[in-house]
């Protein structure tokens, strides 16, 4: 189906989050060993987390932790561990892209777009629906 089917066009991937424990430490080993150094820091009180973005090249490294323990990156770490938390796709728009994976069927966490951070608009959609990965739609 084409973009312009679906209502809305992936223009490319915004960021790949990596749920951690140790903000400060994750960021200084990405500086350390890849050169990377962190272009944004925000903490996002909605979702409970702190994050600090990574430029590479047009998209980001995202790094999560929690600042909650009931934040859904706690559970994450909790269950899961370290690793890969989900992957951030921009769209050319938030809302029509919402609305038509949920017409297709598609299980979204978020009912409606909200602010993300950096000043972009998010809507995550279930990782039943994204063949177990937790994708995070981001209109700029």
């Amino acid at each position: 189906m084409s973009a312009d089917a679906l209502g809305f066009q992936l223009t490319e991937i915004d960021h790949v989050a990596i749920a951690v424990r140790d903000l400060d430490a994750a960021a200084a080993w990405y500086q350390q060993t890849l050169g990377a150094t962190v272009a944004h820091r925000e903490r996002i009180e909605s979702d409970g987390v702190e994050e600090a973005l990574l430029k590479v090249a047009d998209s980001y490294v995202q790094l999560l932790t929690p600042i909650r323990e009931d934040s859904p990156v706690a559970k994450f770490l909790e269950r899961k561990g370290e690793g890969i938390h989900h992957v951030g796709y921009r769209v050319t728009d938030c809302a029509a892209a919402l609305e038509s994976m949920k017409a297709a069927g598609a299980t979204m966490i978020d009912a409606v777009p909200r602010p993300g951070s950096r000043g972009t608009t998010v809507a995550f959609v279930h990782p039943k629906s994204g063949f177990g990965t937790l994708i995070e739609l981001v209109q700029e």
